[in-house]
């Protein structure tokens, strides 16, 4: 995902330190160019070794150092860099990028960089709420910084409180935020809907389907990653909520069509992605289930249906898509949807198809708009998310 990209990791002197080992090899996973420089204090509490190996190049330390290839390093660094991220990020190392110090190779090549810089602060907690602190955080936010606020638990101090390091995962997340994608997407605000609906019965039991979301999920990472102000609407999943993107939890198909009724018209791309139940048990709250023998019979109902209420108020310039599982005649029936429910594409896939469908990290998919359709070959969710995503905006042109 990261291959061809830079990414410079500053490691300060706090004891977090030793958590950064994991975050450069998922780094280096993602096949990112990795370039560590620490502070002779972080030195303290892992070695320069770990990061050499793990990352393939030398890690600086020393601003005069001269075991190393003829080249300003700092300099040549923060040419080369497409994001640094500096983590733990020590309130001595604050202090000197708020007020334009570079005394060491960490603040020198901080300096130089001509890229976004991520600032992930882990400290004792009054430290952190220190006055002298949060203003020197606040300073490198009004400098362009992004810092990453920290986590809340117990300290190594002893102390419970904020200055907690972030999960490496979070740190990992501003990364691929930062550089992942090109932004073409900035300005677009989408909805998008992913995860099954739960329709009570009773209060013990409901009606359900397979689906895990993970359709749905990619595409909202995706869309954040590329840009855009996201909403996902999520019924029930066992999946981590995307980072950048704003969450609304229901339940019920009611629940999830109440959100798109209320939030529809805010936005330029409406993406139905979740596994909606057709039908839900009729009057629950009071209701009796009939029995007969020893079989159960229900009286059913009609869910709301959402992509029928996107096609008949839809806004002009809005891009609505919709997902089509079938098991067979999937693209004459996915067509029919097409036309019936008045959106601009339906992506379609069979669920009897291996590497398709419910809770499988591929997909196989066919776009398919009033003019065209276009079959995709197996892919990874997150590839196919891209991919519908180029495509609506093709479409939107």
């Amino acid at each position: 995902m990261l291959k061809g990209k830079t990414v410079v990791v500053g490691v300060c002197g706090g004891i977090a330190a030793y958590k950064m080992a994991n975050c450069v090899s998922k780094l280096m996973k993602l096949h990112a160019d990795v370039h560590v420089v620490m502070t002779k204090n972080a030195t303290n509490f892992i070695t320069p070794t770990t990061f050499e190996t793990l990352t393939g190049n030398k890690c600086l330390i020393d601003t005069f150092d001269r075991n190393f290839q003829f080249h300003v390093a700092h300099v040549s660094l923060g040419k080369k860099a497409d994001v640094m991220l500096i983590s733990p990020a020590t309130a001595n190392v604050i202090g000197k990028l708020a007020n334009g110090i570079a005394d060491d190779m960490l603040t020198t090549t901080t300096m130089a960089m001509r890229c976004k810089i991520i600032v992930a602060p882990a400290m004792n907690t009054a430290m952190y709420h220190n006055q002298i602190v949060q203003h020197n955080i606040s300073k490198l936010v009004k400098f362009g910084f992004e810092v990453i606020k920290p986590d809340s638990g117990y300290l190594a101090c002893g102390d419970t409180g904020d200055g907690k390091m972030p999960d490496e995962e979070v740190l990992i997340d501003h990364v691929l935020q930062e550089i992942a994608y090109n932004k073409d997407m900035v300005g677009k605000k989408v909805i998008i809907s992913a995860g099954p609906t739960q329709e009570p019965m009773d209060p013990v039991r409901y009606i359900s389907n397979h689906s895990t979301g993970k359709m749905g999920y990619e595409l909202a990472t995706a869309a954040a990653r590329r840009g855009a102000e996201v909403t996902l609407v999520s019924g029930k999943t066992n999946l981590k909520a995307p980072a950048f993107v704003r969450m609304v939890n229901v339940v019920s198909a009611q629940d999830m069509f109440d959100v798109f009724e209320a939030e529809f018209e805010k936005n330029d791309i409406v993406i139905k992605a979740a596994a909606v139940a057709d039908y839900r048990p009729k009057n629950v709250a009071g209701e009796k289930i009939k029995k007969k023998d020893s079989d159960m019979s229900i009286e059913l109902e009609r869910n709301p249906d959402i992509i029928k209420y996107m096609g008949e108020n839809r806004k002009e310039g809005q891009f609505l898509c919709g997902f089509s599982m079938e098991t067979e005649n999937m693209i004459e029936n996915s067509k029919a949807k097409l036309l019936k429910k008045n959106i601009d594409m339906i992506v379609a896939n069979n669920l009897k198809q291996a590497g398709a469908g419910f809770g499988t990290d591929t997909n196989i998919v066919t776009i398919i708009t009033a003019n065209e359709q276009k079959q995709l070959e197996q892919m990874t969710k997150e590839q196919v998310a891209n991919k519908l995503l180029d495509e609506i905006l093709q479409q939107m042109k």
